[in-house]
């Protein structure tokens, strides 16, 4: 079964998608919603990594529960660069720019979860289905996000 390089690429997508987030909440942390709510979104992201990690022990995989991500000198370093960014003329591009990366990541975990929620059902296999019918909303949730965000977004940006 095949299933185990499924639950593996969707556990490095959502570690990917977490940093997406996070990296957007530093680069944006004048915009107090963009800075709330992606990390509030990236704490979803953790929640699944340690989700599948317990649930890919059945599959044979020693995933890491810990989601991945810097700590340290490199956060600090990020978060003064965010300051930097946030006085330049042209955060509402650099917003822009990040919202379009983060739409494309978010849509790619969706297709991930539901690829594992084919695969489950396919197997037959209950609790990896119920993992992905209860994680998948949020990373739908995640995208129309980012979408929304682009649509209020695009326009002052292009535009002025």
């Amino acid at each position: 079964m095949k299933l185990d390089l499924v639950v593996r690429e969707l556990h490095r997508s959502e570690n990917e998608l977490r940093q997406a987030l996070l990296r957007m909440s530093e680069r944006h942390k004048a915009d107090h919603e963009t800075y709330h709510v992606a990390r509030d979104l990236a704490r979803w992201c953790a929640d699944h990594v340690r989700d599948l990690a317990e649930i890919g022990r059945a599959y044979g995989l020693d995933l890491d529960p810990s989601p991945s991500g810097d700590h340290g000198p490199m956060d600090r370093l990020r978060e003064k660069a965010a300051e930097w960014l946030g006085r330049r003329p042209e955060p509402a591009l650099l917003l822009l720019a990040d919202l379009r990366h983060l739409y494309r990541v978010a849509s790619g975990v969706s297709l991930d979860w539901e690829l594992l929620a084919q695969a489950a059902q396919g197997a037959r296999q209950a609790e990896l289905l119920a993992l992905a019918q209860r994680c998948h909303p949020q990373t739908l949730r995640q995208v129309r996000w980012a979408n929304a965000r682009l649509k209020e977004s695009a326009t002052q940006a292009l535009v002025s």
